[in-house]
């Protein structure tokens, strides 16, 4: 049975921010962790309980997410899949190898298919259509279509079908569906009843959903023990990240901390399901929900993996898709959810900006070019990061006086034109 959701816009803005933050957190959190055991996890650290790295920072689970996110702002509902391959092509393709270093294998594959001519869907039959790489990327669609998580996944869907097939769709909708029903505050029995409503019952990931919820009951080890998928070299399964990421914030009963620590301290994909977890708390609570000691500690993405991301943060981005969405009159206009939802939806306090660092409010970027169709200059290069995804080295710089295209030149043929200029924040 369809239900109308009613969201106050006071309680969205402080969810959407919470929801974005809180991605970009766990992904920070959960960089050290990933590709690892939770023995060596003991063995490094004892168990993560904070930040082990001395500048914590996103991977492309952040820059992708700015990346789609930026891509939704642009087009809202009206979002094709033609405006999704124009976005890669213009600008992912024409990044240097050594700066695409970041990405996972979903992404260098399309890369690689985009480069050869193909294009959606052709452009995602490579060897992992059935990564967690829209699953990574999927909270600005909960966030724009709060309260629809049908919407939420039709729209990943749409984006989705650039880089990934089956499975990969559906981690991705399930991931938007439940961040679509967090942003209403539903708890996370609602919230993870849409993320199996979203995907076919007979799915690889609706199968891991379940048996992930019904084994986080019994805390992390037996999690992990019913979704892993041991005998596979790599963790970047899209039904097992899902699977982990979700029953993370059920077993924290939604409680922030609690459910990205948990995502943390069990590894395989640690940044990914973190992110994903910190995406379900922080929308689901707000903003003020995350710790300080963690908030005050993201800054701008710096671009090791997508160097049009440089300079962005994700609280920008968040105020961005809060807009876009009252852009198109959802007063107006009732969303439908599946399955029904009892938002009893009580606002968000009043956020005192948890971003008030100097170096982050002057990498802010309020009248973003990609919505006033103004340029920027752009930043410096961004510094090289490792990416922690397999077989990966380090990232390096863009090739010094490599200018990125003009986004006020003329649309290439054949295709629609979606300029992501870069930010004019420095990095710190």
């Amino acid at each position: 049975m369809a239900t109308t959701v009613s969201t106050a816009p006071a309680g969205v803005e402080a969810r959407a921010r919470g929801a974005l933050l809180g991605l970009a957190v766990g992904d920070a959190l959960g960089a050290p962790a990933e590709n690892l055991k939770p023995s060596e996890i003991r063995r490094r650290w004892g168990r993560i309980t904070g930040y082990v790295a001395e500048r914590p920072a996103g991977t492309d689970d952040t820059e992708y997410a700015l990346f789609s996110g930026l891509l939704l702002v642009r087009h809202g509902a009206g979002l094709t899949v033609a405006h999704a391959e124009a976005a890669w092509r213009e600008w992912l393709t024409d990044i240097d190898e050594g700066a695409f270093r970041g990405a996972g294998f979903s992404e260098r594959g399309t890369v690689e298919n985009l480069r050869r001519g193909l294009g959606a869907p052709a452009s995602a039959q490579h060897r992992h259509p059935w990564s967690d790489g829209l699953a990574m990327r999927a909270a600005p669609f909960g966030v724009y279509a709060a309260g629809d998580p049908a919407e939420a996944a039709r729209l990943v869907a749409v984006d989705g079908a650039v880089s990934h097939e089956g499975e990969g769709i559906h981690g991705g909708q399930a991931v938007a569906a439940a961040v679509a029903v967090a942003m209403t505050g539903a708890g996370p029995g609602e919230v993870t009843e849409a993320a199996l409503a979203s995907v076919p019952a007979d799915s690889w990931t609706y199968r891991s959903l379940r048996r992930a919820l019904v084994a986080a009951r019994e805390g992390e080890r037996a999690l992990r023990a019913a979704v892993v998928v041991r005998a596979y070299p790599w963790t970047d399964l899209a039904p097992e990240a899902v699977g982990l990421a979700l029953g993370a914030y059920a077993l924290a009963g939604g409680a922030f901390r609690t459910a990205v620590l948990a995502a943390v301290n069990m590894g395989r994909d640690a940044d990914t399901t973190a992110a994903i977890a910190g995406a379900l708390a922080g929308a689901a609570g707000g903003v003020e929900a995350i710790p300080p000691e963690w908030a005050g500690r993201i800054g701008p993405a710096r671009g090791s993996c997508l160097p049009a991301m440089a300079g962005r943060h994700v609280l920008d981005l968040a105020d961005q898709l809060v807009r876009a969405g009252h852009a198109a009159d959802p007063r107006d206009t009732p969303h439908t959810a599946a399955p029904p939802v009892r938002a009893p939806h009580t606002a968000a306090p009043p956020v005192r900006a948890a971003h008030t660092a100097a170096p982050l409010d002057r990498a802010r970027c309020p009248e973003d070019p990609l919505v006033t169709g103004r340029t920027a200059p752009a930043p410096p290069p961004p510094r090289p990061t490792g990416s922690g995804r397999p077989g990966d080295g380090p990232g390096s710089a863009a090739a010094p006086g490599r200018a990125l295209p003009d986004p006020a030149a003329a649309p290439p043929a054949g295709g629609p034109s979606v300029p992501f200029p870069p930010s004019s924040g420095a990095t710190p």
